[in-house]
């Protein structure tokens, strides 16, 4: 294939682009605030699963404690009943010891159920302790997501300008080029590796391997139009690029 020594000069030119190209696409999808985003939104979802454990929790124990205060209820009311009966004197000596024993029963009952609810209120309360530090933790990360997000959109906003700044100057550049030629740099390119590369000082720019000394007095011996590649990397190589 022949091409003008501009339109190889030219299409070494769309490499470098597509070099910077793909470096701007990459540093795109790599900035660090995706990452940080994704560690954060990873943490923010693990303390609303426990935010919602906790809530959980509350009103599972505060169940507990409605029957907890049921319970000390039904005995406050016996108690109050057997120590009006007590009072009022209306009972007999045989009746009145009975009753004197049920009274003492009935506070002991009362203290250890008294115990009880108090150590159910003390559960309720530290959960509750856990579930504001959830909520303020949930707080410093949906701020932190916030800042992240405007972070990353004007990073991405800056790497996309310039993405878009050398796609119009590589379009510009490519419609200069004739097609022919310019689909065997495609071509090339597509297959993952470099499209073309300047020949310097006896090397492909390419691949940075040196250029056998036959190979190398060929390409000196032929015309300029002539276009030649690399035996390695099989890219285009452009002789006269500075």
């Amino acid at each position: 294939m022949k091409a003008t020594s501009n339109d190889q000069l030219q299409v070494l030119d769309i490499q470098r682009m597509d070099f910077a190209l793909a470096t701007l696409t990459h540093k795109m999808a790599s900035l660090p605030e995706i990452g940080e985003l994704l560690a954060v939104g990873q943490r923010l979802a693990v303390v609303r699963d426990l935010a919602i454990a906790a809530q959980t929790q509350i009103s599972d124990i505060g169940r507990e404690l409605l029957r907890s205060e049921a319970d000390v209820e039904q005995v406050v009311l016996r108690l109050e009943k057997d120590e009006k009966r007590l009072g009022d004197g209306s009972t007999g000596a045989k009746e009145l010891e009975k009753l004197q024993h049920e009274i003492g029963t009935l506070k002991g009952r009362r203290a250890e159920l008294e115990e009880i609810e108090l150590e159910i209120m003390m559960r309720i309360d530290s959960i509750k302790d856990r579930l504001n530090e959830l909520r303020i933790e949930e707080g410093v990360l949906n701020d932190q997501t916030r800042d992240l997000t405007s972070r990353k959109e004007l990073a991405s906003a800056e790497l996309q300008n310039k993405i878009e700044l050398i796609s119009q100057e590589r379009l510009a550049t490519a419609n200069g080029i004739d097609k022919s030629f310019l689909d065997l740099y495609e071509k090339i390119r597509s297959g993952g590796g470099t499209g073309a590369a300047a020949l310097k000082e006896g090397r492909c720019d390419g691949c940075h391997l040196a250029i056998n000394s036959v190979e190398l007095s060929r390409m000196k011996s032929i015309e300029p139009d002539e276009v030649v590649r690399c035996e390695e990397c099989r890219c285009i190589l452009v002789r006269g690029a500075k």
